[in-house]
């Protein structure tokens, strides 16, 4: 079964650091380019991490630019998003998305280029 399953969402102080997890079932990562989305309550979904297949093309949204950091460990299929200086206004549902492609070098910055989705795990910033 195709899956990807987030964890790692909790509540931290502004500041802090959280790491969440983007485990892959099904297929492997060395195959995908991988999106990192969230969303906010009453906003709408905000694409901010994008990687190629091969790791080779990275983009970070100026939101999260010098903050956020993605990570792939092979071995164990999962991706990390690694969240430091963390703001109230990072609060959000956060979401994994990974793409097939055959392109090893470009990432894809909108959710309908996506085929798999995580189901989400919450931050909350907050003191």
């Amino acid at each position: 079964q195709v899956q990807l399953v987030e964890s790692g969402g909790d509540l931290v102080q502004p500041g802090g650091s959280l790491r969440l997890s983007c485990a892959a079932s099904g297929f492997s990562l060395d195959t995908v380019a991988i999106g990192w989305f969230r969303q906010a309550p009453g906003k709408e979904r905000e694409g901010i991490l994008f990687i190629s297949r091969r790791a080779g093309s990275t983009y970070y949204a100026d939101s999260v630019k010098g903050r956020f950091t993605i990570s792939r460990d092979n071995a164990k299929n999962t991706v990390y998003l690694q969240m430091n200086s963390l703001k109230p206004e990072d609060t959000a549902v956060y979401y994994c998305a990974a793409r097939r492609t055959l392109v090893t070098s470009r990432y894809y910055t909108r959710p309908d280029e996506y085929d798999y989705w995580g189901q989400g795990t919450r931050v909350t910033v907050s003191s």
